[in-house]
């Protein structure tokens, strides 16, 4: 039986020399790969008592919307600014390279709301922080943070510090 790690391509020197970049779309692209990764992430959630998911764009919400539905909860989006046509609230967040900044629409976290964040990577964590920063801002409460995969050498779960994070694949590099 495959793991889920066994449908990740791994495509050394991109985007740079010294990187290897860890392919999602090609667990994506697999019905197997697909399953399994939906199914190890509704394990992560096991005992979790949550009201909503929120997945950052946009292969957060390739992975939080079947959580969502499978678990009958509601899925929110955390999108690039400037998407979002109804009142937002936003934040900006440091790159490698720059800034970046997401946003979500103000009603869409109701304050005591207990929330599941998504994401496909953690890498430095700093999209991950800002998504949570959001939902706090607006009362959520974050009981999961959930990855695909962790880039344990880029120390993203420093960022997060203090929730509950969990990943399931991690390589131990960059």
């Amino acid at each position: 039986m495959k793991k889920l790690e066994d449908y990740v391509i791994n495509i050394p020197d991109f985007p740079k020399p010294g990187i290897i970049f860890r392919d999602i779309t090609s667990i994506l692209r697999d019905p197997e790969g697909l399953k399994l990764s939906v199914h190890e992430l509704m394990h992560c959630l096991e005992g979790t008592e949550f009201d909503v998911v929120v997945g950052a764009e946009s292969r957060g919400f390739l992975f939080g919307m079947p959580l969502a539905y499978n678990k009958s909860k509601g899925f929110v989006p955390v999108r690039k600014k400037g998407k979002l046509p109804r009142e937002t609230v936003s934040r900006e967040y440091a790159l490698e390279y720059g800034t970046a900044e997401i946003e979500i629409h103000k009603e869409d976290i109701r304050p005591g709301q207990r929330v599941v964040f998504v994401d496909d990577l953690l890498a430095t964590g700093g999209t991950a922080k800002a998504a949570i920063d959001l939902i706090e801002q607006l009362g959520g409460v974050v009981v999961k943070v959930l990855f695909v995969m962790e880039l344990q050498g880029l120390h993203g779960r420093d960022a997060l510090k203090g929730y509950d994070v969990e990943a399931v694949i991690t390589y131990p590099g960059k």
